[in-house]
């Protein structure tokens, strides 16, 4: 399968409180590095996909551990942009049970906060790639990072390959004079598949299924339809709306699913009961890589591509940081309702 991927967004510094701790408890961080589109191409190089990850990167050594991370697993650097300030950083403090894992963003002028149109050479990017994938992370950060991901939309869009976006809307990034709900549409316009999930939707463009509550421990999937069918009505390049779908019973036991829109036909995945979360950061990202790995293998079959998508990030959850460290064997094993979690010897 001759397909290369490509992904544009931040990748930062992650700093997690160890055992569930506090961050007034803590006397030491266990760091690693992620962002959502950088999470994506780490699944898809995993999975045997050649990807390439796009970003600007301070010239320094963390800049280039970040190299060294994304060379380790698979991942392409060759359109990484260096210059700028800093490295961007998030705190974690892991939740558990009744309280809820808690993100701190410190990121103002990082790299790529400073990006500009005409920094990056898309046509060189984009040569003989088939996919791009952005999510609504990155026109968050700064005017600048929006005006990039646009420029890069509208170049893929005109080479006819297929742009996928993950909505993925963060209330604590839009500070820079806009909301999500003016920028986001122009952005949107141009995707072929859009990724959402139980909220983002009702977060981002107001459209809302009646009736749900992600904290009720369940999330009704064929409620859902009508917001597939209204972000497809809103967006008519869309060519397929997923929801992702996640029932928060506690901090440590989540329900999980997703629906698929095709325009005609609603496909509804498994549920899976993950009622020993490990690490719930990066879980949509892993759905996306799932995803696009799925309709670009198990072409025309997107109940399979779904289901391989689910099955993918309910492995996540269980793996600490924000990559989602998994094979196809594995996901396809879950897929078979294989959850045993037996020794493979």
């Amino acid at each position: 399968m001759n397909q290369k991927i490509v992904t544009f967004g931040e990748i930062m510094l992650r700093l997690a409180t160890p055992a569930h701790q506090r961050f007034s408890q803590v006397t030491s961080f266990c760091a690693s590095f992620g962002g959502g589109e950088a999470n994506v191409a780490v699944s898809l190089a995993n999975y045997g996909l050649a990807t390439e990850f796009v970003t600007r990167l301070p010239k320094n050594d963390l800049g280039q551990s970040v190299l060294m991370e994304l060379k380790k697993h698979s991942v392409g650097t060759n359109h990484i942009i260096q210059g700028g300030e800093r490295l961007g950083i998030y705190f974690l403090e892991t939740g558990s049970v009744s309280r809820p894992s808690k993100v701190i963003y410190d990121r103002a002028h990082s790299s790529i906060a400073d990006i500009e149109t005409g920094m990056i050479d898309w046509d060189t990017v984009f040569k003989d790639a088939t996919w791009f994938h952005w999510t609504g992370i990155t026109p968050a950060i700064s005017k600048g990072a929006a005006a990039a991901c646009l420029e890069a939309i509208t170049t893929a869009k005109k080479k006819g390959i297929t742009v996928s976006c993950d909505l993925n809307f963060r209330k604590n990034l839009w500070k820079w004079g806009k909301s999500a709900s003016e920028v986001m549409p122009d952005l949107v316009k141009g995707c072929d598949i859009i990724l959402g999930n139980e909220e983002d939707a009702e977060k981002v463009f107001g459209i809302k299924p009646e009736g749900t509550d992600v904290s009720s421990g369940h999330v009704s999937a064929e409620k859902y339809e009508s917001v597939c069918v209204r972000l497809m009505k809103q967006f008519p390049e869309a060519k397929k709306v997923i929801i992702s779908l996640r029932g928060s019973i506690n901090a440590d036991h989540n329900t999980w699913s997703g629906v698929l829109y095709d325009g005609e036909k609603l496909f509804e995945a498994p549920e899976y009961q993950i009622t020993h979360i490990v690490d719930r950061v990066g879980g949509g990202d892993s759905f996306m890589g799932g995803l696009i790995y799925g309709l670009l293998t198990y072409t025309g079959d997107d109940q399979k591509a779904l289901n391989f998508a689910v099955a993918a990030s309910c492995l996540k959850h269980t793996i600490h940081g924000d990559f989602n460290l998994v094979s196809v064997q594995e996901v396809e094993q879950l897929m078979k309702g294989d959850a045993s979690g037996r020794v493979v010897r």
